[in-house]
């Protein structure tokens, strides 16, 4: 049995086992540690293999590395590659914000989105402040001359504001009449719009006649602001009231007369218009 004390005794070595070959000897007292014998001619005699590139090879893609001296021989003259070349070029610019000349300039076609072509955001909606300009003081001055294009333009954005302003005045007033107004304006221009239809040989669209009815309206809205302050049933509500209904038809008859080209024919227009506004102006009274 192999004791620790021996002086022959290496570690890792069990009971019953003898000294091998391969294992170094060290004194256990003083902690030596275990060694291996390796031969003497280790290392003296390392051939490695040697390749000769003095012959190009097959595939002309395969380039040694020739940028260290005496470390490959030199490339026979006629030799090309197609890795052998001019470098190639290097992105001067900066990534963020790249140099302009750098790349070729290119013809844009304006895609027509810019802020500086696109029309008003009136004139989008189909609202021309001029056109109502225009119409509104063909309105309160029957005499003046009117272009027939700015009339056949089929602006609703005034007649509705007169509309509007016509039934507050009259809700000032005490008398909420929206729904009659309403009423009483759709039937009163589809009855325009036919029996103008029958008079005139062009003929007329329906937003038109609404366009000039609805412009017309605005003597109307001047006496349903007066009805606010005084009462139209004595005699100067009476004649203030008969004042509108005429200044109404003779605008609306007048602005008819000049789009449709009806010559001679104003006093035939001037009727039927009248009795329409005369029944806003029962509604002015009552």
């Amino acid at each position: 049995m192999s004791n620790p004390n021996d002086q022959n005794y290496f570690y890792g070595q069990s009971a019953g086992m003898g000294q091998q070959a391969g294992y170094g000897w060290g004194d256990a007292n003083q902690g030596e540690g275990i060694s291996f014998d390796m031969d003497s001619n280790f290392g003296q005699d390392q051939n490695f293999q040697s390749f000769d590139y003095s012959q190009t090879s097959g595939h002309p893609s395969t380039v040694p590395d020739t940028s260290t001296p005496g470390l490959y021989p030199a490339l026979p003259q006629g030799y090309e590659s197609s890795y052998i070349g001019s470098p190639p070029s290097v992105y001067g610019g900066q990534f963020l914000n790249p140099n302009a000349s750098s790349f070729p300039p290119t013809n844009m076609v304006s895609s027509g989105t810019d802020f500086e072509d696109e029309p008003p955001l009136l004139e989008e909606l189909g609202i021309n402040p001029d056109h109502i300009f225009q119409k509104t003081l063909a309105v309160l001055n029957p005499l003046r001359e009117t272009d027939a294009a700015i009339l056949q333009d089929t602006d609703l954005a005034g007649p509705l504001a007169f509309v509007l302003a016509f039934g507050g005045f009259l809700l000032l007033s005490g008398k909420v009449h929206f729904s009659y107004i309403y009423g009483i304006g759709v039937l009163g221009c589809l009855a325009i719009y036919a029996i103008l239809n029958l008079m005139a040989v062009s003929g007329v669209s329906i937003g038109v006649t609404v366009s000039v009815l609805g412009y017309c309206l605005l003597p109307m809205v001047a006496l349903s602001g007066v009805s606010i302050l005084i009462s139209l049933q004595g005699f100067v509500g009476i004649l203030l009231t008969a004042l509108a209904i005429l200044w109404c038809s003779i605008s609306a008859s007048k602005l008819f007369v000049t789009a449709l080209t009806m010559d001679h024919q104003q006093p035939l227009v001037a009727y039927p218009c009248a009795m329409l506004y005369g029944v806003f102006a029962l509604l002015t009274i009552f």
